[in-house]
């Protein structure tokens, strides 16, 4: 497990997204998802975070982020698919005209869960175990 510090905090936070195409259609080809890497990679650095690990198939993207808590999830979010979706349709707007009819790329929804470190099981246990102050 990697821990990294901040200011004031100690932190290992690691999420797990997946973002689907509008329409869940099959737009995504070798170039773009390599395109995608990079621009993925990039908004991670501009926010502190690390992109750990990237791939996806014809319809979805994977993404393991080592998540910076600096910032507000819903707004990474935003970030990671705005810019993308913009660099995306500039880039492969000759491709895509063939799926969509506005400039659209990805689906408004996502998936994101916590992964890493110990099992929940475990940790509450560890959390139970802690000697109270007494009386």
């Amino acid at each position: 497990m990697v821990v990294r510090k901040g200011s004031h905090s100690v932190f290992s936070i690691h999420l797990h997204f997946v973002f689907v195409t509008k329409y869940r259609r099959k737009t995504i080809t070798a170039p773009i998802l390599e395109r995608l890497h990079e621009i993925f990679a990039n908004v991670c650095i501009k926010t502190k975070c690390r992109l750990i690990e990237f791939s996806g198939e014809i319809d979805h993207v994977h993404l393991l982020i080592d998540f910076h808590p600096d910032n507000n999830l819903s707004v990474l979010v935003g970030s990671l698919k705005s810019a993308s979706s913009r660099i995306i349709q500039k880039e492969f707007s000759e491709h895509l005209s063939t799926f969509y009819r506005k400039p659209v790329f990805w689906s408004s929804s996502y998936y994101v869960a916590s992964t890493g470190g110990a099992p929940i099981e475990k940790i509450k246990q560890y959390i139970q175990s802690q000697e109270a102050p007494e009386e």
